[in-house]
């Protein structure tokens, strides 16, 4: 986890068209009130970040995720017990999220995988969680939002094992060419997130410049992973923008093109048109 200091980087030059950090955790970027969710969401927009999905990863979190998302029509929420915190997961847990996971504004099951760099939950306690979170994608017809963290294989054994849910997001996408072609042969959908623009990140950026358009997707991960040139900086929401103009670069590809095209990549994942009707 990258340490953060000073201030947040500049607030970018709008982008040509709007489009969605499909991965955020607003609480943790200090935003615990409605007015504080609608600064950080203004922020955003005058960066051309329309929309956020925020991220829980833990209990507690995935109840203020899930209220959140009621308070502004731009916040969307996932709601899952993050792998590091499974080492206690049991009937009560499963009650809350199950419950959790069926409110209209909550568009994914996530952030749910297995974690082996950090030794905060034994590994036997993650692969049951995250196969019991398979399960409740599928249970309630929303994708799957993946944390992966030193565990391509485990985790992609664990899918074909279980049956993978109709939609799959790899969050903040880590893997080279070869993991990103297996994904994307399985059908998934790989977020990039600030780390896609780190210039020591070979394997990601060439997995990044070759990733089909219908299977990207951009996020943040703020307040952490805050792009290049302002590594190390807190990340909010509107820094989706600096990733997004980087991949660009990177894929020599147009802007707007691309920003509408991830656009859409959201709005399909996420069923968000879907969710602002219900």
């Amino acid at each position: 986890m990258t340490k953060r200091n000073g201030e947040r980087p500049p607030v970018p030059e709008t982008l040509p068209v709007p489009v969605v950090d499909a991965h955020t955790h607003l609480d943790a970027c200090g935003a615990k009130t409605p007015e504080q969710v609608r600064e950080v969401l203004d922020r955003a927009a005058a960066a051309g970040v329309d929309r956020v999905v925020t991220v829980a990863d833990d209990l507690d979190a995935a109840r203020w995720a899930a209220e959140a998302a009621t308070w502004d029509d731009r916040v969307f929420a996932a709601v899952a017990l993050h792998p590091t915190r499974t080492s206690t997961f049991g009937e009560v847990e499963q009650a809350e999220l199950a419950r959790l996971a069926e409110r209209p504004r909550v568009v994914a099951i996530g952030e749910t995988g297995l974690d082996y760099y950090w030794d905060y939950a034994p590994k036997t306690a993650q692969h049951e969680a995250f196969r019991w979170h398979i399960d409740l994608a599928k249970r309630v017809g929303k994708p799957l939002m993946i944390h992966d963290r030193d565990a391509h294989d485990d985790i992609l054994a664990v899918l074909d094992a279980e049956g993978a849910p109709s939609t799959v997001v790899f969050h903040c996408f880590s893997g080279d060419l070869s993991f990103a072609r297996a994904c994307v042969e399985r059908g998934f959908v790989l977020s990039f997130a600030g780390t896609a623009t780190f210039r020591n990140a070979h394997a990601l950026r060439e997995a990044a410049r070759w990733v089909p358009e219908d299977h990207v997707l951009v996020e943040t991960d703020a307040p952490f992973l805050t792009p290049h040139p302002y590594r190390g900086r807190p990340n909010e929401p509107y820094c989706a923008n600096y990733t997004l103009r980087d991949l660009a670069t990177l894929r020599e590809t147009d802007l707007g093109e691309l920003a509408t095209k991830i656009t859409r990549n959201a709005e399909r994942v996420f069923g968000l048109r879907d969710a602002v009707k219900s």
